[in-house]
């Protein structure tokens, strides 16, 4: 709460460039009991004395020499972020009242100067820039409290994704390395289409971005419901047996849906459908186009990117430029049209920064 010494303390300055003005107003300040009172005879001095000082209350007269008081008052609002202007104008015209108010001032003295007015006036005014003050340092701090609540919830949420993705590298210790380059694919990817004009509006902005690098490690998430001899069999599935690996994007679906984490919910998208095709050939649901998810076109090239870089019990591990070549031109396996085409565009363009990914995060 602001008291009678908080006001009395207040930073005060005078400007006026009569001298017997400044003293009068002085006297009367001070011997009210103000501490800190100043004051300038030169209006060109007033922003940068503000700037320096940010006065509680400056009584400004209005018609001076060189600058007038309305035009020291339009260089004062460049140094108020809160919106505040703390000015008392000191006027003998009766026309500059109204004038001033609209300007921004927040009240006027008339000249002839009366004690009983000026004190009651700059008394109202400190009151309430104390008051104004005091309002935004609480909501500073408020807006400070909410930033600390919002990193620890962050945290939490990252904390889960972490422990679900040890738990799927658990099952297969080629995981780790994968996930986290997958982390850095989407992020560089989706932070390239957030670049394309056509992708602008759909939201890729760094919220966008910093949820796709947390999410996307958790698409395989479903494969710790795999059986082993399933998921870790070294030659080629069975039918059966490839129905069965098949469900780990619905399972994965199921682990991380019903979330309230903005990450687990991406996730939980990403999972489902990273393994749809843009042509519709993909699974489970056989969706096509931009019925898939973003999030999931994403990562799909990411994550085959990826897979034709590693060494499979089916194949041998690919060179840059032949993983390159194959989701640019397709070997039968993987073709370009199961990749979105602004998407494949961008890959094409940026395909250098997958290839330093890959050799940076493979132990």
């Amino acid at each position: 709460m602001i008291n009678s010494a908080d006001i009395l303390h207040a930073n005060v300055l005078i400007v006026d460039d009569l001298e017997a003005n400044v003293l009068l107003l002085g006297r009367m300040l001070r011997g009210a009991g103000y501490t800190s009172v100043s004051s300038t005879m030169d209006p060109l001095e007033v922003c940068e004395l503000h700037r320096k000082n940010r006065y509680d209350l400056i009584l400004l007269d209005l018609q001076m020499p060189g600058m007038d008081g309305f035009q020291v008052m339009e260089g004062l609002k460049e140094l108020a972020p809160d919106g505040y202007l703390p000015v008392l104008v000191i006027t003998a015209q009766p026309g500059h009242k109204l004038h001033a108010l609209q300007a921004g001032a927040k009240d006027f003295i008339s000249k002839p100067f009366e004690l009983a007015e000026v004190l009651a006036r700059v008394h109202n005014m400190l009151e309430v820039r104390l008051l104004h003050k005091e309002l935004h340092n609480y909501n500073d701090v408020l807006e400070q409290r909410v930033r600390e609540r919002t990193a620890d919830l962050q945290e939490s949420y990252l904390e889960t994704i972490f422990v679900m993705t040890r738990a799927a590298e658990h099952k297969d210790e080629d995981t780790g390395a994968h996930v986290q380059r997958i982390s850095y694919y989407s992020r560089d990817l989706a932070r390239m289409l957030g670049l394309d004009e056509e992708f602008r509006t759909l939201g890729l902005d760094e919220q966008f971005i910093d949820k796709i690098f947390f999410a996307s490690p958790m698409h395989d998430i479903g494969k710790i419901g795999i059986p082993d001899h399933v998921l870790l069999k070294p030659g080629s599935f069975m039918p059966d047996e490839w129905d069965v690996m098949k469900g780990h994007a619905m399972m994965g679906h199921k682990i991380l849906g019903n979330s309230k984490s903005p990450y687990l919910k991406m996730g939980a998208e990403i999972a489902l459908n990273h393994h749809e095709r843009w042509d519709g050939g993909g699974y489970p649901n056989g969706y096509r186009g931009e019925t898939i998810p973003l999030t999931a076109r994403i990562m799909n090239i990411c994550d085959i990117y990826d897979a034709l870089r590693s060494k499979r019990p089916y194949k041998p591990a690919f060179d840059h430029l032949k993983t390159v070549d194959i989701i640019t031109r397709g070997d039968g396996r993987t073709q370009p049209e199961h990749f979105d085409p602004v998407i494949l565009a961008a890959f094409k363009q940026n395909h250098q920064s997958f290839r330093d990914i890959f050799e940076a995060y493979t132990a």
